[in-house]
């Protein structure tokens, strides 16, 4: 079973968007099936195999979700952040002004999924698996 520490380490090796595969690719190693993060707080919810959760205390103080979400505004934002342009906790308080509630990483579908606050899917995009 994983730990939060464990996941914590793997995450201290992401400096841009650029490394989020190889971290994704090394988590799903420890066994996490899927996790939320809560852009609002950065509180993050880990599942794993038989009914495994570990879930992390907030991260930074509370943002505000915009009421409305724009998919367009989250694309570009992602983009962005994936080139290394923009730092994880800029990115967090981008996604926020663009709606963002929370996003899901599926590691069975490779799959980032983020949600407004009425639960619609805003963006769905897979995850680059290969060597890292």
């Amino acid at each position: 079973m994983f730990t939060e520490q464990q996941f914590k380490a793997a995450h201290s090796k992401v400096k841009t968007g650029a490394d989020f595969p190889g971290y994704i690719q090394e988590i799903k190693s420890l066994g996490l099936i899927r996790y939320e993060y809560w852009v609002s707080d950065g509180t993050t919810i880990y599942y794993g195999e038989n009914s495994h959760e570990v879930k992390s205390v907030a991260k930074y103080q509370p943002l505000t979700i915009a009421t409305v979400s724009s998919a367009a505004t989250l694309r570009h934002n992602i983009a962005i952040h994936q080139k290394g342009e923009t730092d994880f906790l800029t990115f967090c308080g981008q996604a926020a002004d663009a709606g963002v509630e929370k996003w899901v990483i599926d590691t069975e579908k490779m799959l980032c999924t983020y949600y407004d606050l009425q639960g619609n899917e805003m963006v769905a995009e897979p995850i680059p698996q290969g060597e890292y």
